[in-house]
């Protein structure tokens, strides 16, 4: 537990603080997007999407390697969509003040995604060029 906290400290912090965020009833008077129609959407593929560089550069320090190879990154996918589902039926079962949506989950995953996939091209340019 000691380790897993050591490598991927700041992503399970960053998950909390997205559980918490996900968890809090927002009342607010005015229409359901604060800024522009899909600004909620925003909000999770953002959120995700730091999560996913957070998560990654654990896996990185984890294994001792400069870049995050396929498979690694094949499983830090599933387990952020995992915990994307997770969090959607937390609000559609426990949190019953906010409802779990399946294009909340889509754009969770697409910020997961997109954190890998600039990860992996980060690291690779950065390996390359110092080869």
């Amino acid at each position: 537990m000691k380790q897993t906290l050591k490598y991927y400290g700041p992503a399970i912090l960053w998950a909390l603080f997205i559980l918490i965020i996900c968890a809090v009833p927002f009342s607010a008077p005015g229409p359901p997007d604060l800024f522009f129609p899909g600004f909620d959407k925003l909000v999770h593929c953002g959120l995700f999407f730091v999560l996913s560089v957070l998560y990654c550069y654990g896996s990185i320090r984890k294994w001792q390697t400069r870049s995050i190879r396929i498979a690694i990154a094949m499983k830090n996918t599933v387990v952020l969509i995992s915990y994307g589902a997770l969090i959607e039926y937390l609000q559609m079962r426990v949190f019953t003040w906010r409802s779990g949506d399946w294009n909340d989950l889509l754009a969770d995953t697409i910020g997961s995604c997109m954190g890998i996939f600039g990860v992996l091209l980060t690291s690779n340019a950065i390996n390359h060029e110092n080869n």
